[in-house]
Formats: structure tokens, C-alpha cells, sequence
């Protein structure tokens, strides 16, 4: 019966996640950079630059930029505190809490966040993010 009930599971999980893993990342030259990984499996799903302002993700395999097309809020380090990306027919929307403190130099932390992706024509997914900010001058 076991073994009937993880043939089943097996099946029904898809065989390439929509949103992934995008790998290791530079720091830019100058400016900020907010790495971003998935709460819930500590993958880092996204990198988002303050300037130029974009984030890269991986769809289905694939890496890819989205430039910033709108900001909204005030925000920290050169992001406001929800910001929507696109690229052909994919539409990014990130929302993080920019946590500057003392002992953190060059840089602050992003204890919460959410990453909308959506394509036209399909299904869209939010994954819950966090993560850390890195700067250079």
C-alpha cells in the first residue's frame, strides 16, 4: 500500500518547478543587490539590482532578467518596497522589508518578502522570500 501511495505522490510532482534555483551570484562593481531565497526551501530563487533595476530568476529552467517597470513605497538602498519587473510576457512582482542595522555594514536583511511570477496564459505562483542585501560604493 505504501508503495502504491509514492508511485502516486511521484507522479503528481511536477517534473521541472516553475520558479528555481538560479545559482551563485556576483556582488555588482557598485551598487545594491538583494539576494533572495525561497523560505520555505532555502533555494535562492532571486537577485534583484538596485541599479539597474532588475531581477533574475530562472522559469522552468531557464534563467532570465526582467527590467523594473514600476516602484511603489519609499524603501531602502535603492528599492522600494514593492516593485513589478517585466520582460515579454512575464510579469515579476517583489515586496520585501529592507531591515537596516548597526552591525550589519555595507548592506541590510530581508527577514520577509513575497515573489509573484506570472506568464501570460498560465498559471502564476507567490513563494514566500527573505534574504540579505549586499552593497558596494
Amino acid at each position: 500500500m505504501i508503495a502504491l501511495l509514492l508511485a502516486v505522490a511521484a507522479q503528481a510532482a511536477p517534473a521541472t518547478p516553475v520558479l528555481g534555483p538560479i545559482g551563485r551570484q556576483q556582488l555588482p562593481a557598485k551598487g545594491c543587490a538583494a539576494y533572495l531565497w525561497s523560505a520555505t526551501d532555502r533555494q535562492l530563487v532571486a537577485m534583484a539590482t538596485a541599479d539597474p533595476a532588475t531581477i533574475r530568476i530562472a522559469i522552468g529552467g531557464k534563467t532570465v532578467d526582467l527590467a523594473r517597470s514600476a516602484g511603489d513605497g519609499q524603501g531602502k538602498l535603492g528599492f522600494p518596497d514593492a516593485t513589478e519587473y517585466r520582460r515579454d510576457d512575464v510579469t515579476a512582482r517583489l515586496t520585501m522589508e529592507v531591515v537596516q542595522q548597526e552591525g550589519l555594514t555595507a548592506g541590510a536583511k530581508v527577514p520577509t518578502g513575497s515573489l509573484q511570477v506570472d506568464r501570460a496564459g498560465q498559471d502564476g505562483i507567490v513563494i514566500p522570500v527573505a534574504g540579505l542585501i549586499g552593497c558596494r560604493a
